[in-house]
């Protein structure tokens, strides 16, 4: 249990050499770099036996996804301060060009290992259980035969080669496209006469186009890439093809609103994200067997130069895998799972009444979502219920609370949605949203300019025989029951005064024109998150300089704010022992002699995604516990609407510190721990120590219950 004191006097720290100073960069880890570092975290679950198959391929897919999104939103703001001549360092020291040439040296070695992976150990392992990507030429004739009508009556139709020549300029290569430059040769009385031309493999065909002819119990696909180079001829007849080579580019993807100007902020989002394609290029894949001579001319036609140029020996878009990820294949598969239904809830069908009783917490995914879907359609059919007020920043493609809340509005409720359409590569979906809500009378709101409002909160306002009650929900994840069962995150439902008045007052800040900068109980960004944080780390620094129980425990997603670190690096001084369960990117080092020695950092990447936010506060014995939306990063402290909540009852705040927190801190399969030299080592099981897999032990905890 986490009592603040777990944590022997053994590791308070010597005294800090005068000389070191909090904001030393070499105190720091770089952010791209670390953020890296997470994704080869993710590349090491693709490359861990344990994990079944196709749950492996998962991992590549989801490696190559969160790298093409980290091209196209931090690599393309390093190029943008590169191209405007900004020269600011890092919180490490790095300038711009340092930063970049520091992620292609590191990018260049991860990406060896996942090509290898996928070549020489997952494709291979497929094969074995009948899962085989082939070539034509190991296909016979009567197959070669049926993909050329597939060619001809299929794909054909949909391609558009596009020469490239004087009168011919380099055509525009749309966004994680895949494409395939060709050379050309004509015989004329003078000679042969050289062409290029680039052909696109299209999206909206499967690429992973199967073979009928496969023997029973067999899946055998051909890529869509390989029967359109097969086939080039009949795209150029009169020309003969020489070559070949399959490159990739990537465009910057960031929306560019200048929202102080923009009358109408869903009309704006909807101009920028037709502009998303048009990016500028920030990296163009090849294949290795390319000449030199047609990669600079790519290069030049894309103004990238060679450090913005990678060799994929392999498939290049691994994001399309989830094609083969998503086949029936039970046995290569985890064993499926049912979410558990909370024990309160069981036989009851008043979700009020059940609040009213007493704070109510969930831990998802073991724990269903359904509960929160409830809560919303419980509220929109109640004849008592007046108002209904949520933010929404992502949400499923057919949404049951997006569904409720469009029931609410029908059934005369008042109904206020915060729909945040800058949530990225979410935006259309979020607009789509919008529109709807709008149309059947709900208050959409589209959040504060120049603040992007992440915060889960719904707020159900209700006319009871003693007056007006509000019931709240805060979570840690998104509204959304697809993500629900991968995202691991925490539900608090409550109707205690205090917070239905502070989120109130959020809501009426979202809304309206309320200035609000102080809550009784809510610690809201960007108002007073970071002061809020701080003081918090400060408290506990003050405890234990005066020799009192202190101790902070904190599982969120990223680390990157400076001000937090020093603070935190300021409690370590103190002795205060600190754990970190960072998922992603930390710049902060631990274990420096001197400055973090009491700070430990940990990273679990397994089969669900860390998704939850917790904070535990020891304070002298009177512990707090917190939960919310927020990560300790800039964007989250200063740059965003996010909303932490304290856990009042202890009962619930003993379950997050004893039930979830423990078991995750004692992980020693799945958690990786940081060291001061930036890199991440898998914990070990020592001698004699028992075998910890927190997800899994969550999973036979709530199934049995």
């Amino acid at each position: 249990m986490i009592t603040g004191s777990q944590i022997g006097s053994e590791l308070r720290p010597a005294e800090l050499p005068a000389a070191i100073a909090l904001d030393d960069p070499s105190l720091y880890i770089n952010r791209e770099t670390s953020w890296l570092e997470f994704n080869d975290r993710v590349l090491e679950e693709a490359l861990d036996e344990r994990n079944p198959l196709l749950e492996r391929l998962k991992f590549i897919a989801i490696y190559g996804t969160n790298l093409d999104e980290f091209f196209m939103i931090r690599i393309a703001g390093l190029m943008q301060q590169l191209a405007a001549e900004v020269h600011k360092r890092s919180d490490d020291g790095h300038t711009p060009e340092e930063q970049l040439d520091m992620v292609s040296r590191h990018l260049r070695r991860s990406l060896a290992r996942m090509t290898d992976c996928l070549k020489n150990h997952l494709f291979p392992s497929l094969e074995r259980h009948g899962v085989r990507i082939l070539g034509l030429e190991q296909l016979d004739t009567a197959t070669t035969r049926s993909l050329r009508r597939y060619f001809e009556e299929r794909v054909f139709p949909v391609l558009t080669p596009l020469a490239i020549d004087k009168g011919h300029p380099f055509p525009y290569i749309s966004n994680l496209s895949i494409s395939l430059a060709v050379e050309l040769e004509e015989t004329t009385p003078d000679g042969p006469v050289h062409y290029f031309a680039r052909v696109k493999v299209p999206g909206s065909l499967p690429r992973f186009v199967p073979i009928d002819s496969a023997p029973p119990g067999q899946r055998w696909f051909v890529m869509l890439e390989d029967i359109i180079a097969h086939n080039l001829e009949a795209l150029f007849p009169g020309l003969r093809v020489t070559a070949s080579y399959l490159f990739r580019v990537t465009r910057d993807a960031d929306l560019d609103l200048q929202e102080d100007e923009a009358d109408d902020l869903l009309r704006a989002v909807e101009s920028e994200l037709r502009k998303r394609r048009f990016g500028e290029p920030v990296r163009l894949e090849v294949e290795p067997t390319m000449p030199e001579e047609l990669r600079r001319k790519l290069q030049e036609a894309l103004e990238l130069d060679g450090g913005d140029c990678y060799e994929v020996d392999g498939m290049m878009g691994t994001e399309s895998l989830w094609a083969l990820v998503n086949l029936e294949e039970p046995d290569l598969h985890d064993p499926p799972f049912t979410p558990a239904f909370p024990k309160r809830l069981i036989g009851q069908t008043d979700m009020f009444a059940v609040i009213r009783e007493g704070d109510l917490l969930l831990h998802h995914p073991y724990e269903s979502f359904d509960p929160v879907v409830q809560f919303v359609q419980q509220a929109a059919s109640d004849p008592n219920v007046l108002a209904i007020k949520q933010t929404l920043y992502r949400t499923s493609g057919n949404s049951p609370v997006v569904g409720a809340l469009v029931d609410a509005a029908e059934n005369g409720k008042q109904v206020a949605a915060l729909i945040e359409l800058k949530a990225r590569f979410d935006e259309e979906n979020n607009i789509h949203w919008a529109r709807m809500l709008e149309r059947v009378g709900v208050h959409v709101v589209y959040g504060l300019a120049g603040l992007k409002t992440h915060a889960k909160v719904t707020l159900v306002v209700r006319d009871e025989p003693d007056g007006i009650r509000r019931y709240m929900h805060f979570g840690t994840g998104n509204y959304n029951d697809k993500t629900a069962r991968t995202y691991t995150d925490l539900s608090l439902f409550t109707c205690r005064a205090d917070l239905g008045a502070d989120a109130t007052q959020l809501f009426n800040a979202l809304t309206g024109f309320s200035k609000v900068d102080s809550y009784e109980q809510l610690m809201v960004a960007p108002f007073g998150l970071r002061t809020g944080f701080q003081d918090l780390i400060d408290r506990e620094t003050e405890h234990a300089e005066a020799g009192r129980p202190s101790r902070i425990v904190a599982k969120l997603n990223a680390i990157s704010d400076a001000g937090i670190v020093q603070a935190l690096y300021r409690a370590s001084r103190a002795g205060v022992p600190i754990d970190l369960m960072v998922r992603g990117m930390c710049v902060l080092r631990p274990g420096i002699p001197g400055v973090s020695e009491t700070i430990r950092v940990s990273s679990i990447v397994g089969r669900f995604l860390e998704h939850s936010r917790m904070f535990v506060f020891s304070n002298g014995g009177q512990r707090e516990v917190y939960i919310g939306s927020a990560d300790w990063m800039g964007r989250n402290l200063d740059r965003r609407v996010e909303a932490v909540v304290p856990v009042l009852d202890p009962v619930l705040g003993e379950t997050i510190c004893a039930d979830i927190l423990d078991v995750l801190l004692t992980d020693n399969v799945k958690t990786r721990v940081l060291r001061s030299d930036d890199s991440y080592e898998r914990r070990r099981i020592l001698p004699g120590e028992e075998r910890v897999e927190a997800q899994q032990i969550f999973l036979k905890r709530y199934q049995t219950v």
